[in-house]
């Protein structure tokens, strides 16, 4: 099931615009690309850094549920409450408007009683997992500027993933792990984002804190702290914007870490309220969701500074003389230089970086110091570098050679510009990597050069499967982990755990609890014919 959610944009709060005016130096602005000013050669235009106003992006998401029949009310259900399963007046009807919870109501306005919400259907197919996807689209790279905030109207999850995409949903990496025992569920050590530093702001972490039982109504939400991470760089009050900026402006993979284009919510196992499920009340596990909410802006590489949205689409309108949906591109006929984002420092007004006009000449050779050569291309009216240096490429050498990414502490015109991707042979799929640095990672195999692995997986040339653990001794019946990717049966036994007894998987039966493994056919001729034998030379 897939909805658009489309709401008209907010206008600011005229207070908070004034409030901000007394900080200048503190938050700056970024809210005017461009001004006109009086100088020696008359009126001209001064050019700033901008980008829009942050706001509600859940008014202008895509929701779409996997799998999507798991919306409660079709057939119509009875639910009990987790807390008292004798309180089973709770009931769910997609047919009748006031019973029906479907996905929007997770997006619609709050403070209305009853609270409305979606629902999923209950854990009637226990003890088969009870799994539900919840991917949130924007269509558009958006910046996040607050917390995300989940609000459950039942018990909170008691395993959950958040995830993100930068790729429009082509690829997923883990935002943060939340269980109520994170070593059981993900085999990963607890942490808050409290113990978080600015070296390991970019970690992925798994949190016990947001998984107890709902008990009061303040137990209801899930949170993953984008303040918190921005206080790591601007104090506990955020009182100093200027260094987060500083550090936004000058470390690539600390902007993506807040940039996404989809979410994904990943539940993976209902509120119980108890260690043991009550397979006699199936109808008290179920997922409730009254509440999303995602704060932030509209990317647009501080070449805009407003974002509109026309005909289910948002896209920023682009100044200085820039392009496309996130303004990441020059104008046609303003490619005298290679594009680039504007930059917040120095703060408060930033560095516009605008595109400037073409000057079309075989002698404009602007190689950014990576070649020395050019060739006018006449059918296509314009110069291109030659034989580009230092791992570059691209009409101006402004670009890395596949194999290689920006470095963002370098400019351009550095030797150093362009970075080895150095993607672990055994972990990636291709010596490839994206702007960040980033190499795509096979199955199991996770981080910057895809050399560590996924919980549930170990490293050997590889991430494998891990099936096992001695330490949790995983493997039943007196079976032995071998290097966490199998279990070594006993003979009785066999399976992936050594949870099946040989006499319920072989023909001839057994007694199951004489851990006795059945003969064949062949072998008992053979036990028969040995016996006769020995008889024989006895007589």
């Amino acid at each position: 099931m897939s909805m658009w959610l489309v709401l008209t944009v907010q206008v600011i709060w005229p207070g908070l615009c004034l409030a901000m005016q007394h900080y200048p130096t503190t938050w700056g602005h970024y809210d005017i690309c461009k001004s006109q000013v009086y100088t020696d050669e008359g009126l001209t235009w001064d050019y700033m850094a901008c980008q829009p106003e942050a706001t509600d992006m859940t008014k202008y998401l895509k929701v779409t549920l996997d799998p999507p029949n798991i919306t409660c009310g079709d057939p119509p259900e009875t639910y009990c409450a987790l807390e008292n399963p004798y309180m089973c007046n709770n009931e769910c009807d997609a047919a009748t408007e006031e019973l029906a919870h479907p996905p929007e109501l997770m997006f619609d306005f709050e403070g209305r009683n009853p609270t409305t919400f979606w629902q999923s259907s209950s854990w009637r197919k226990y003890p088969k997992p009870l799994v539900v996807n919840i991917t949130l689209s924007w269509n558009k790279t958006i910046e996040l500027t607050d917390d995300i905030v989940i609000t459950f109207e039942s018990g909170r999850p008691e395993q959950m993933v958040l995830e993100k995409s930068l790729d429009y949903g082509r690829t997923w990496q883990p935002y943060q792990f939340y269980a109520t025992d994170c070593l059981d569920a993900f085999t990963m050590e607890p942490k808050t984002v409290q113990e978080l530093s600015q070296f390991t702001l970019l970690d992925i972490i798994c949190t016990e804190e947001y998984s107890r039982g709902y008990v009061w109504k303040y137990d209801k939400t899930v949170r993953f702290e984008i303040k918190d991470r921005f206080a790591l760089f601007a104090g506990p009050r955020l009182h100093n914007m200027a260094s987060l900026y500083g550090q936004l402006d000058t470390t690539k993979n600390l902007r993506d870490f807040f940039t996404i284009t989809d979410l994904r919510i990943r539940l993976l196992r209902p509120a119980t309220g108890a260690t043991m499920v009550d397979e006699s009340n199936l109808s008290r596990y179920f997922y409730a969701i009254s509440d999303i909410k995602v704060h932030g802006r509209c990317k647009c590489n501080l070449h805009a500074n407003s974002c509109v949205f026309e005909k289910e689409k948002l896209s920023c309108e682009c100044e200085h003389n820039t392009t496309g949906p996130d303004c990441g591109r020059c104008k046609r006929n303003y490619q005298g230089r290679a594009w680039s984002a504007g930059s917040y420092l120095p703060i408060p007004k930033g560095t516009a970086n605008i595109c400037v006009p073409n000057n079309i000449s075989p002698v404009n050779c602007e190689c950014l110091g990576h070649s020395n050569r050019c060739s006018y291309i006449d059918l296509l009216n314009t110069v291109i570098c030659v034989s580009c240096k230092h791992n570059t490429r691209g009409q101006h050498c402004h670009l890395c050679k596949l194999g290689y990414y920006r470095n963002a502490s370098a400019e351009l015109e550095d030797e150093n510009v362009c970075i080895d991707c150095n993607c672990n042979p055994f972990g990636s799929e291709s010596d490839h990597c994206n702007g960040t640095g980033f190499c795509k990672c096979k199955a199991g195999a996770t981080g910057v050069k895809c050399h560590e692995c996924l919980p549930g997986y170990l490293w050997d040339n590889g991430c494998k499967s891990r099936v096992c653990d001695n330490e949790l001794l995983r493997c039943q019946n007196g079976g032995v982990c071998v290097n966490n990717v199998r279990c070594q049966c006993p003979p009785a036994f066999s399976g992936l755990l050594c949870e099946k007894p040989r006499c319920e998987s072989e023909a001839g039966g057994c007694d199951p609890d004489s851990g006795q493994t059945p003969l064949s056919h062949s072998a008992f001729l053979l036990l028969l014919t040995s016996a006769c034998v020995l008889l024989l030379t006895r007589l």
